[in-house]
């Protein structure tokens, strides 16, 4: 007795291509422009629910001077010229001290990476005092750099380099080391001189990671000239100076919108850094497509 055979695939036969193969996963949606702009404004409005929550829940009224409420901080500091126009011009010298120790520190942390980028022997042999920079505790040498250099602009703005040279050294050297094999054996063949490999390639491929570094080095040169401003007090006073002077006169309001001008030239100063670094890397690299 023959058995009719049936030409229908059997009920738990798959199509070829789908055993074993997981669907692709859909991509990741991405908030919206309207979303991303609600983003910080919800965080702001969280940030000064917490503010008031501690001045009014948190302390009593006898040591709500600790914690001034946002409003208060406000009228007293921001409204009132009186309060606001030697902030803002303690300011100013923060931000000329700070720019300055800046721009010395990318000048000697790019020479310094590229130096040390020529021979694994000078990156022996200079890369230690770069982390000796990094691991000294600024406020130390600040008793020697008074003594060599006087207490007032100069000391300032080593403070800032000293701070914000390290970054600028380790990222550009990372940049330097790490271009493509392939494009130095293209510039081998062409017998191209080192001059015109570090001008060509080196310092082009490496633009990413230098701006990781200045974004890096801005804000601590900014921390730097306040710091300085703390124990370098000759001269006109700076914004670390102001903040010294508010905590010991118990001047709350002054000291709380001192910290948050700071903060806001902080934060244009990395804003500002990050824009640029857009602009000069362009659209080829992928954390200008990331918008790192």
């Amino acid at each position: 007795m023959t058995v009719p055979t049936s030409t229908a695939p059997a009920t738990g036969a798959v199509s070829a291509g789908t055993v074993g193969t997981p669907a692709p996963a859909a991509p990741a949606r991405r908030p919206g422009p309207r979303v991303a702009r609600l983003v910080p404004l919800g965080s702001l409005a969280l940030a000064v629910g917490v503010w008031y929550a501690v001045s009014y829940l948190a302390l009593p009224p006898d040591r709500r001077f600790l914690v001034p409420p946002p409003h208060q901080v406000l009228t007293v500091s921001f409204l009132d010229w009186t309060h606001l126009q030697p902030m803002l011009q303690a300011l100013a010298l923060t931000a000329q001290v700070a720019l300055a120790g800046l721009v010395i520190a990318v000048l000697i942390g790019v020479g310094t990476a590229v130096v040390m980028s020529r021979t694994r022997l000078l990156e022996r042999l200079l890369y230690p005092y770069a982390v000796v920079l990094q691991t000294v505790p600024i406020l130390a040498l600040v008793p020697l750099l008074g003594m060599w250099f006087g207490f007032g602009f100069t000391s300032r703005v080593i403070v800032c380099v000293l701070i914000a040279l390290f970054p600028m050294i380790s990222n550009t050297l990372f940049g330097l080391q790490s271009v493509d094999e392939a494009h130095h054996d293209l510039f081998t063949l062409q017998k191209a001189s080192r001059w015109a490999r570090l001008r060509g390639l080196e310092l082009p491929a490496a633009l990413p990671a230098i701006f990781t570094g200045l974004r890096t080095s801005s804000g601590l040169s900014v921390i730097g000239a306040i710091v300085g401003d703390m124990f370098f007090k000759q001269g006109s006073p700076g914004i670390g100076t102001l903040l010294d002077v508010y905590r010991a006169r118990l001047q709350s309001e002054d000291l709380f919108a001192a910290i948050l001008l700071a903060s806001l030239f902080g934060v244009a100063v990395f804003a500002l850094f990050t824009l640029l670094g857009r602009v000069c890397v362009g659209s080829w690299h992928a954390s200008a497509a990331d918008g790192h």
